[in-house]
């Protein structure tokens, strides 16, 4: 069967360029389930990385250029039995409610997307995305917030204090805060590195536990490091680990997410290329394995 024939994709366009109230109207009629339910435990497929200028996976560096293709590859993992929902920009989360993808579907909207990769002003990461407002007007569950710590980066500062106001424009709605605090440095060519250093990923982590009026409704989004036990141990807040791009060592990845799942913070996990675009191609696969590692067999 294929996922998304010429007639649904046309559509779109037509509903893109003709009905632009349509999102209103089909978010109103969406069927929503709560956060948590079954297991308590959270799978959600990551598709925001190129409202950021990221657009390579592995060795294709336009792997998620074209929108048709990634809405497909998209679309093929949200159907997999156990993939409990979707975190995406504004126009990649519409597309998908526009196509009927998130009936009964946990939708997080990504909110800061203006530290655009490779960029002076990267960690000066504006909020470009979505806003509580219109999450809560839209009946989105939540919203996710990036935040890279660079103790020598200025522009680090403006993202902490923009981090914190979204964190409390969302409690005050009832909306998921998710907050992903990596630890950030640039090296000898000025380019953002994320690091895994376990001192400074506690210190990100204790940062990010304490942002906006209040953390009811605050979750993290952490790496899968190698010895996570000290930074989940900084926090009692809820955790959902990073996916990220594994390159060409997924199964190194996904021996990672085994062993931080272990933890009792941890509630679930969020991946984005590493599901969506494997390396070998089998979307299913790999899902399916992240399913198991989540919900059980």
């Amino acid at each position: 069967m294929t996922i998304l024939d010429d007639a649904a994709f046309t559509e779109l366009l037509r509903l893109r360029a003709e009905a632009p109230e349509a999102v209103a109207d089909r978010s109103a009629r969406r069927l929503r389930r709560p956060l948590l339910v079954g297991d308590k435990r959270l799978l959600i497929v990551a598709v925001d990385h190129p409202a950021r200028s990221i657009l390579g996976v592995g060795q294709d560096p336009w792997a998620m250029a074209d929108r048709r293709r990634l809405l497909t590859h998209t679309i093929r993992a949200l159907r997999r039995p156990g993939v409990d929902g979707v975190l995406a920009s504004p126009d990649i989360l519409e597309d998908l409610l526009l196509l009927g993808e998130l009936e009964t579907k946990v939708a997080l909207g990504s909110m800061n997307r203006g530290g655009l990769t490779g960029t002076v002003w990267e960690l000066d990461d504006r909020f470009t995305g979505h806003d509580a407002a219109t999450i809560e007007r839209l009946g989105f569950e939540g919203g996710k917030m990036l935040l890279r710590i660079d103790p020598t980066d200025p522009g680090t500062l403006a993202t902490i204090e923009s981090c914190a106001a979204a964190v409390t424009d969302l409690a005050s709605r009832r909306l998921i805060a998710m907050v992903e605090p990596l630890p950030a440095v640039r090296d000898q060519d000025g380019m953002v590195r994320v690091t895994t250093d376990p001192d400074a990923l506690v210190r990100a982590v204790s940062v990010a536990s304490a942002l906006g009026a209040t953390s009811a409704y605050t979750w993290l989004k952490l790496p899968a490091a190698a010895d996570p036990g000290r930074m989940l141990d900084a926090t009692t807040l809820p955790v959902l680990l990073l996916g990220g791009d594994p390159g060409g060592d997924v199964e190194g990845l996904v021996r990672s997410w085994r062993r931080a799942m272990a933890f009792p913070q941890v509630r679930g996990l969020v991946a984005g290329r590493s599901l969506v675009f494997p390396a070998d191609g089998d979307v299913e696969r790999w899902v399916d394995t992240a399913v198991e590692i989540v919900h059980g067999p």
